[in-house]
């Protein structure tokens, strides 16, 4: 790519990169759309003819790439949006069918801001897979990319009146789904650390108690590749305290930093092999999400190696 486009829409990759992950709900699917993105791009580059921003130029070609994919490839979800929580915490968690497509979390960037950090939570994203795709498109160009309405019907060929209907009824559905962004993290740093500490500490204790003095009493706990979730305190600690926290020094919790999709978030070793991502939601009074990931393949997106050898040998 000469210097010219990369000067003038490279500064723009992480927020293209974001715009994808929302669309798609996958850190992978993201980066193949935002190259496809800025592949075309660069062979348009000498035809722009600045009517709009680069911003929003780049902005239409990601939103119509990821159209495109999201119609081959169907959505993403996490367990909470393929069925209702399991009242039973006594069974065995159940593994999804081996064609789900699972919502993955997404390496955080150090220099996002507070305000880009909330837009991608895992919360936030999983509510935006259950949007039909345009209207998905429309409320996240509208009040996330803040696009004025004309210009979002110009890149999506259709009305401003369409538009604007697609807003509202987008907004009305992601009202029911997704929490208050004001509510998606706590305000006291200190009792937020505490509470981070306490959390691994009752993991690597397989101490439920502990683990009990840490979660809201509406927790919910979800474990990808397992369709099976839990939803309320009671549930969550039985399930962890039956099937997981069975003898202590079993795992060992490395934090990730930064976290993924901007939240709190910890590597787990079982018998010093990578075992599953841990990423956590914070709300005042305790977490009040626990989403571990059963997917050791993600270590390595996340800068952890494989073995907990191996992460001695870095810190050697």
């Amino acid at each position: 790519m000469d210097a010219g486009f990369t000067e003038t829409a490279g500064p723009l990759r992480r927020e293209i990169l974001a715009h994808c992950y929302r669309m798609l709900g996958s850190a992978a699917d993201a980066e193949d759309a935002v190259q496809d993105t800025f592949v075309r791009a660069w062979r348009a580059f000498d035809r722009f003819e600045g009517r709009s921003s680069v911003r929003t130029w780049l902005h239409q070609i990601a939103t119509n790439v990821c159209l495109r994919l999201i119609e081959q490839r169907g959505r993403r979800a996490l367990p909470a949006g393929l069925g209702a929580p399991e009242p039973d915490w006594h069974r065995p968690a159940r593994p999804a069918p081996a064609d789900t497509r699972w919502i993955l979390p997404l390496p955080a960037d150090p220099a996002d801001q507070a305000g880009a950090r909330e837009r991608v939570r895992l919360a936030f994203t999983a509510a935006l897979q259950h949007l039909p795709a345009r209207q998905r498109a429309v409320l996240l160009l509208r009040d996330v990319a803040d696009l004025p309405a004309d210009q979002v019907a110009t890149m999506l060929d259709t009305t401003t009146v369409a538009v604007n209907s697609a807003l509202l009824r987008a907004r009305e559905r992601i009202a029911r789904q997704a929490p208050d962004p004001d509510l998606m993290s706590s305000r006291d740093g200190f009792e937020d650390q505490e509470r981070l500490r306490r959390y691994v500490e009752a993991f690597e204790r397989a101490d439920v108690t502990a683990l009990a003095t840490v979660v809201r009493d509406d927790v919910t706990l979800e474990m990808p590749p397992h369709v099976t979730w839990f939803a309320g305190r009671t549930p969550v600690l039985g399930f962890l305290g039956a099937h997981v926290l069975r003898e202590p020094d079993l795992f060992t919790m490395h934090p990730v930093t930064p976290g993924a999709n901007g939240q709190p978030t910890f590597a787990m070793y079982a018998g010093g092999e990578a075992h599953a991502l841990h990423v956590l939601d914070l709300e005042p009074g305790g977490i009040r999400r626990i989403h571990i990931f059963l997917q050791p393949d993600l270590f390595p997106v996340f800068g952890h190696p494989m073995t907990l050898a191996a992460t001695r040998d870095l810190h050697s």
